[in-house]
């Protein structure tokens, strides 16, 4: 047998289609959920993470901003692998855009969550402490006792006694007296100084590169003269993204002298440079006065927002060249150190002849003076150093003459001759050499070439950053409510005082009722002790005529005959099984507590 479905006519309409969202609408929709998805706690956490993931490498490998000498001696000890941690910004971490992109996100991440949460708790302290739940027996921590005060004085001790704690007083029907308490408020204060205070770091770094700008320099130590005018006076200057090196406030300073000690196998002891400055005030008036301070290594002389530090050290071989015709020539120019152990230094001294006005043979009689100098020498053939003292100073030479590329408008380091005017035969080699202090060489056309003596060189180092006090500061904020998060429990207790009567069958007349309930928000741990003083004050043990006490004080929800079984309607119900774990009941205010 077969039936036959009634087919629907072509005029008849079925249901119309769902209608789709607009774009607008999807747009807005995808821009909302983004935006939760970016302030929530997960996404700020694993930006954290991330951020400090990223931060590993500047703490690895050496960064262009306080050392580029190591950074160049990376490059000599990896040819292979520095290219190619340059390409990905290895050396200058902090100023990648990929660090940037993680620093961003992390402080509108912070900033979206912490807005509303400030107003949330802003307006939770502003309000009175919820009221008594209708079942307190269901609750983690309760506990009954009779009294034979009245309601009115029951709840006024317990006051008394709730010194400190956030109270409100309310009446229930049947002249029930109700008291809600609560305090450890201060962690979620904590908890959002520590926030705000991180934002307020991150943002006081960001100032810090924004408006500040460092600088290194190197200055002889021999009455030598540094002034804090203008970028031109720096080696190398990192200035802020707003900064110009035109409003450098303007200062100077004279190192006279340094001295360093050092331990028996060759590790540093101290470093100390002696110096003399002026500050911007001095400086302007031209009064000549300057003040003396003793420069070491971490601790800086501050003048005027600058901080200048000693970064290190190094020696710079004096070389006096005599030509033919008399006149001399002195050369004085920092050697970098190749060997920090034993400060086994290399560099160029360049020298251009006095008294010659042909271009062509200018550039033909310019001498270079390159090699290895031995603060302390080894003594054999082979110039080499052991102790990065100056007990027994050595340097082995290479004299070259010829073109300097000088002018060739070629950028050259100091402390190495352009090998391109090698290589072409451009620049020869006339001598080679050691040499102690007041040794001198002879070249073929008559030239003599002196080594007189050594001098001491300073590394210092200019920084400005108007946002430090802000940022220390903003540190020990965070700090501050870190602990308060850490160490104040929020804790909620509340006092129902019931006058006896028909509703309360297990009570004589004339006696009061008195339960007691406690919640710890958060953290439980700990809140157990403090509910037991409290609740043995409020709710003492009594005897009742059948020799029984009649009052429980538990940390856990047990069955109670004086308690209607009725179903409370803000705490939830918790299992009668006295070997689990009983549920802490959520929040009244529906807030709940992730950490933020």
């Amino acid at each position: 047998m077969t039936s036959t479905l009634p087919q629907a006519s072509a005029g008849d309409a079925g249901p119309p289609p769902p209608s789709r969202p607009g774009r607008l609408r999807r747009a807005l929709a995808l821009a909302r959920n983004t935006w939760r998805g970016l302030t929530s706690m997960r996404t700020a956490l694993i930006l954290l993470f991330l951020l400090a993931v990223a931060a590993l490498p500047g703490a690895v490998l050496p960064q262009r901003t306080p050392s580029p000498n190591a950074v160049d001696d990376y490059f000599g000890q990896h040819p292979t692998l520095a290219p190619v941690l340059d390409d990905l910004g290895m050396f200058d971490v902090f100023a990648t855009p990929w660090f940037a992109a993680i620093y961003l996100l992390l402080f509108v991440s912070l900033i979206g969550c912490l807005v509303p949460r400030s107003i949330e708790h802003l307006r939770g302290i502003r309000t009175e402490p919820v009221a008594v739940p209708r079942n307190l027996a269901r609750l983690p921590h309760h506990a009954e006792s009779t009294s034979d005060e009245d309601p009115d004085a029951v709840v006024a001790r317990a006051r008394r006694r709730l010194r400190g704690w956030r109270v409100a007083v309310r009446s229930e029907p049947g002249g029930v007296r109700t008291l809600s308490a609560e305090k450890g408020a201060l962690r979620e204060v904590g908890n959002l100084v520590f926030h705000l205070s991180l934002v307020a770091l991150l943002g006081g770094i960001a100032a810090g590169e924004l408006f500040g700008y460092e600088g290194q320099v190197i200055v002889m130590a021999d009455g030598s003269e540094f002034c804090n005018s203008g970028i031109y006076a720096y080696d190398s200057f990192r200035p802020g993204l707003q900064v110009d090196g035109t409003g450098l406030d303007p200062f100077c300073l004279t190192v006279d002298g340094f001295r360093a000690t050092f331990r028996p196998d060759g590790q540093p002891d101290s470093f100390e440079a002696d110096v003399r400055y002026q500050d911007t005030a001095a400086v302007q008036r031209g009064d000549g006065v300057w003040q003396e301070h003793d420069l070491a290594v971490n601790d800086p002389l501050r003048i005027d927002g600058e901080r200048v530090y000693l970064l290190g050290h190094g020696y710079a071989p004096r070389f006096t060249v005599t030509f033919p015709d008399g006149q001399q020539r002195v050369g004085l120019v920092q050697w970098r150190p190749v060997d920090q152990a034993t400060l086994l230094s290399e560099g160029a001294t360049k020298i251009d002849p006095p008294g010659v006005t042909d271009e062509a043979q200018r550039r033909r009689s310019q001498l270079a003076i390159t090699g290895l100098f031995a603060p302390t020498s080894s003594g054999g053939g082979l110039v080499t150093s052991v102790f990065p003292a100056l007990n027994n100073p050595e340097v082995a030479v290479d004299v070259l003459r010829g073109d300097l590329g000088l002018d060739s408008g070629r950028a050259q380091s100091i402390f190495s001759v352009d090998q391109g005017m090698v290589e072409q035969g451009r620049l020869v080699r006339v001598a080679r050499e050691n040499l102690r202090p007041g040794e001198e060489i002879t070249l073929d056309d008559g030239t003599r070439v002196r080594f007189d003596d050594v001098q001491n060189w300073v590394s210092l180092q200019v920084s400005h950053d108007p946002a430090q006090t802000a940022v220390l500061l903003a540190a020990i904020a965070l700090l501050g409510g870190l602990t308060l998060s850490l160490t104040v429990r929020r804790r909620r207790f509340w006092v129902r005082a019931v006058p006896a009567g028909p509703t309360v069958p297990s009570t004589t007349d004339g006696r009061t009722v008195v339960m007691l309930g406690g919640l710890a928000r958060t953290d439980r741990a700990g809140y157990g002790e403090e509910f037991g003083r409290l609740a043995a004050e409020l709710a003492p043990r009594r005897t009742g005529d059948a020799g029984e006490p009649d009052t429980e004080v538990t940390g856990r929800t047990v069955p109670d005959p004086a308690v209607p079984e009725e179903v409370a309607g803000d705490v939830p119900a918790v299992a009668d099984d006295r070997t689990a774990p009983a549920r802490e009941a959520r929040d009244d205010d529906g807030e709940d507590d992730d950490g933020r």
